[in-house]
């Protein structure tokens, strides 16, 4: 049978992106023709000019990029915490280390390369949301490599050069061309689409429209 292909546009630091995860996850669990599903994870940046800067919170960040107040921000940090814990994700934002993901995504296509884009972002998001880990930092993403079975040296020497600008430049090219303009967004078998972490009744209706399809 045909196979069902699932591309997901997402940014390491994009907090509904790791919801979405979990509730496409969940759908795909209970999916009958699972085994048919590919996933492919797709780069795109929320904030392409961000600077890496360990020392600033991310409650700075977002208060300087939105133009928030600190309370407005932090009642929409709660409210993310409360989504996240409903699919059994422990969000730490007090720990987060604000960083441009530019090279995070080089290091997704590089483990894509080797079969292990899925869970090379499983622990890219586990990294920024729940240990407080520098995404950007080559040794860190090294370390995340080797956790998944990656050669740490290899990972280091990808990032070290240019290796996968291309591949990631490509996706958000394609992103601009589809109109994405926020993460997470799943494409299914490059005709039909879900923005947003909608639930995993959504994830399942699409899944299953697609193998009609």
């Amino acid at each position: 049978m045909d196979k069902i292909l699932v591309e997901i546009w997402s940014d390491v630091m994009c907090p509904f992106c790791y919801i979405g995860k979990r509730q496409f996850e969940a759908a795909l669990a209970q999916f009958p023709h699972r085994e048919r599903v590919e996933v492919v994870w797709k780069s795109f940046q929320l904030d392409p000019d961000l600077k890496t800067d360990p020392d600033k919170s991310v409650v700075q960040s977002l208060m300087e990029n939105k133009g928030w107040s600190e309370a407005k921000t932090r009642q929409t940090m709660s409210y993310v915490i409360e989504m996240a814990a409903s699919v059994g994700l422990t969000y730490n934002f007090d720990k987060a280390v604000v960083a441009n993901s530019f090279d995070a995504h080089r290091f997704t296509h590089f483990a894509k390369k080797r079969g292990l884009q899925s869970e090379a972002e499983e622990k890219l998001f586990a990294a920024y949301f729940a240990e407080g880990r520098n995404t950007a930092d080559h040794q860190i993403l090294a370390q995340l490599g080797a956790a998944i079975g990656l050669d740490a040296a290899e990972v280091l020497k990808a990032l070290a050069g240019d290796d996968h600008a291309d591949e990631v430049r490509y996706d958000l090219y394609e992103a601009r061309q589809i109109g994405v303009t926020g993460v997470p967004f799943f494409v299914f078998n490059r005709k039909f689409a879900v923005s947003g972490a909608r639930g995993t009744e959504a994830f399942s209706e699409m899944l299953e429209k697609a193998a009609k399809d």
